[in-house]
């Protein structure tokens, strides 16, 4: 069984936000009929992204599922539409419509489709009350980013928030966006490519020594793409850990390395020799499958590294492909 853990999808048509708001900086989707694309376009005419119709038509999703023999896909909104920077009430009403969205998607096909929700994460109170919403909803969880307007994920206005994750029991995925030093790293398409792998080691090592592991040992948190740069400098990490504990240890945490197992990644490493090593590090029951879809810098292959590597044990494989994302969500 392939329960895809992480893959995106957005309406394929929403209200004009610059006239719904009476201010600017939103995305909208500008259609061709004619091949069934639609670009992201800024609302100050800005071009952001060409997408295909496997980003915005369930139909067309269930479409690729089936060619690739994926049994499930779970569902979460593209980050660049999180809007955390909009005035929190107008953030709150646009998370309850991709959220109302989502969970329609969701409830068309609940054998094919399972939801994360998000929400208006530059107002806790506003989340705490979109997640009650989302628990009535059948939603298992939700997607965040990997920092929230540039506030780390330690940051001590969010721990109600973790409370109330973990007391309604819904899972937390973090995806990263908004990459540290962007606007000096353009060219070679840089903040995709080492922006977002230290944009999810930070929001790690964050709630690593913000100690949210320990205050909240029963949050269960993935983290995108394979951890991003962080399992592959946690000995670095954990080195700064032990020789300028007066710089990096400012919570009383244990060892980074202690926190491996205390949550979960998913598998996108494109690279057999990493996952390899990814492996050997978190254990099969931490890693779930997942793609990025439908996006090209992500597996579009389907896992099919993962499947075809003779040297991952049956067990191994079926955790990384069904089991560990069971867990992950309780389903």
């Amino acid at each position: 069984m392939k329960i895809d853990c992480h893959a995106h999808i957005m309406p394929a048509h929403w209200p004009d936000l610059k006239y719904k708001f009476g201010y600017g900086g939103f995305i909208y989707l500008d259609h061709d009929p004619k091949t069934k694309t639609a670009k992201m376009m800024r609302d100050d005419g800005k071009f952001f992204r060409k997408v295909e119709e496997n980003c915005f038509n369930p139909e067309a999703i269930l479409w690729d599922m089936s060619a690739n023999q994926v049994d499930q896909m779970v569902l979460c909104t593209v980050p660049v539409l999180f809007n955390y920077w909009a005035k929190p009430n107008d953030a709150a009403w646009w998370a309850s419509f991709l959220n109302d969205h989502i969970a329609e998607v969701q409830s068309q096909r609940p054998d094919k489709f399972i939801a994360l929700g998000t929400l208006p994460m530059q107002d806790v109170a506003l989340s705490i009350k979109e997640l009650e919403r989302l628990k009535t909803l059948n939603i298992k969880g939700v997607q965040i980013g990997s920092n929230i307007n540039n506030v780390n994920l330690d940051d001590d206005r969010f721990l109600p928030l973790y409370a109330a994750m973990q007391d309604l029991d819904m899972a937390l995925f973090v995806h990263p966006w908004e990459m540290m030093g962007e606007e000096f790293t353009q060219k070679f398409w840089l903040p995709w490519l080492v922006g977002m792998p230290a944009e999810t080691s930070r929001a790690v090592c964050s709630m690593i020594f913000g100690g949210i592991f320990d205050k909240f040992p029963n949050l269960r948190v993935m983290f995108a793409h394979a951890g991003g740069s962080f399992p592959f400098t946690l000995g670095r990490i954990a080195h700064g850990w032990a020789v300028r504990p007066d710089l990096v240890n400012l919570n009383d945490v244990k060892n980074p390395k202690d926190y491996i197992g205390k949550f979960w990644v998913d598998g996108i490493t494109h690279d057999i020799k990493a996952f390899d090593y990814l492996l050997d590090m978190f254990g099969s029951e931490k890693i779930c499958y997942g793609t990025d879809y439908p996006f090209p810098l992500g597996d579009l292959e389907h896992g099919a590294f993962i499947a075809n590597n003779p040297n991952i044990s049956d067990t191994d494989k079926r955790n990384i492909f069904s089991e560990s994302v069971k867990q992950f969500l309780k389903l």
